[in-house]
């Protein structure tokens, strides 16, 4: 399997692209503006098609892009549906989005929630639900590739903004601690913006939640 990381949008939002050339099959993690130019050569270089587009949660800059990738591919969108208004009407966000910018709204395919187990690309994710941040944020953390997408829960020495429409502090760090600290000290951390990190190195040195 291959993961390429693509930070992408106004604000660099990352979008994570995992293909498997052996299934001819690629999974798309968020979708900021702009995103399908840059997923389309790969897919072209790896010989893969989209089948699925997971939202971690459903700020603009992780949906921009979405309504053009569907439209291109086709791929199964699924998201938590604490974040269905979100999504689905992007324009309640308008007071917090640039006056010029359009964000489409797309249609969620597969609500997914806490406990979900979902099979892709010959490997088996876990759904967490980590609100705080925004309220349904989810992370899908795979055990075979000692990896979790988190959203924007969590950081490199930092975690997501709590002060924005659902935001609440002391949910998030109860869902950190519960949902991501609860993971392998070892298990690599791919957050929505920002380079990766790891679950110990965060556990222990998290200036907002830690040990």
């Amino acid at each position: 399997m291959n993961l390429y990381v693509l930070p992408a949008g106004p604000i660099q939002t990352n979008a994570y692209l995992l293909t498997a050339p052996d299934r001819g099959e690629a999974l798309l993690i968020d979708a900021p503006g702009g995103i399908w130019a840059q997923i389309e050569q790969l897919l072209t270089k790896d010989r893969c098609a989209l089948a699925e587009l997971w939202v971690t949660h459903g700020h603009w800059d992780h949906t921009q892009g979405a309504a053009e990738v569907v439209r291109e591919t086709d791929a199964t969108v699924r998201a938590h549906p604490d974040d269905q208004v979100l999504i689905e009407t992007p324009e309640v966000m308008r007071a917090f989005m640039d006056r010029r910018m359009t964000v489409e709204p797309v249609k969620v395919d597969a609500w997914v929630g806490q406990g979900d187990e979902i099979d892709v690309l010959g490997c088996t994710f876990e759904v967490r639900h980590v609100p705080g941040h925004c309220p349904g944020n989810i992370m899908f953390y795979s055990a075979a590739m000692q990896g979790a997408f988190v959203g924007d829960a969590l950081f490199r020495g930092s975690i997501g903004r709590t002060d924005l429409p659902g935001g609440k502090f002391d949910q998030l760090e109860a869902a950190i601690r519960r949902q991501i600290y609860s993971l392998p000290d070892e298990t690599k951390i791919y957050p929505g913006h920002g380079p990766a990190t790891t679950v110990g190195a965060e556990r222990r040195t998290n200036p907002y939640v830690h040990d």
